[in-house]
């Protein structure tokens, strides 16, 4: 997983992270303040920093799934550049948030995680444990409020990603129009 804050991460991701964990995956999630993190320990996961990953030579397996905050996808060219690259690799790509996040459910493809109930409990763990964490948002990020979009649904449900049952994610594939590279 890929975000510009532990928080945000865990808040919009965190129990597709338990349940890939609890499955068996090694979870690698990528923020600017979550390496060494006790939330993502909660969802089973190990934190690195992001701009030191960013600035490194990809070496190893590749991963098999990626999320990845739009809102990083929109504002950090080197995000945006080095998803391009894996887009035709057979990698699944997710992506939350961003300026379609209230959008969700009319971009083609969308894809609605429904939390275990374990996830739902570590998650609400991971989420006090990192609301108790200072933490810094990534430099070229929008703040919390612009990054994820959040509207209140037209349904009267919780607003807030972190207390629902499923979070919603969209392929990184419906961001080319047409088919069309990304560009």
């Amino acid at each position: 997983m890929i975000a510009p804050s532990m928080l945000g991460g865990v808040r919009f991701a965190g129990g597709w992270v338990f349940d890939r964990a609890a499955a068996g995956w090694d979870v690698t999630v990528l923020t600017a303040d979550g390496a060494g993190s006790r939330a993502l320990r909660i969802l089973g996961a190990r934190g690195l920093d992001l701009e030191m990953a960013l600035n490194s030579q990809v070496r190893g397996p590749r991963p098999r799934a990626l999320a990845v905050d739009a809102a990083l996808y929109e504002s950090d060219e080197r995000i945006r550049h080095r998803l391009i690259g894996v887009l035709d690799s057979g990698m699944e790509i997710l992506l939350w948030g961003g300026r379609r996040a209230a959008y969700a459910g009319e971009v083609p493809g969308c894809v609605q995680h429904r939390l275990s109930g374990a996830a739902r409990a570590f998650k609400a763990h991971a989420l006090a444990a990192a609301a108790a964490s200072p933490g810094r948002v990534h430099p070229q990020c929008p703040p919390p409020d612009r990054a994820t979009g959040d509207r209140p649904p037209a349904d009267g449900s919780a607003a807030d990603p972190a207390t629902r049952p499923t979070e919603i994610f969209w392929p990184a594939e419906s961001l080319r129009p047409s088919g069309a590279p990304i560009a």
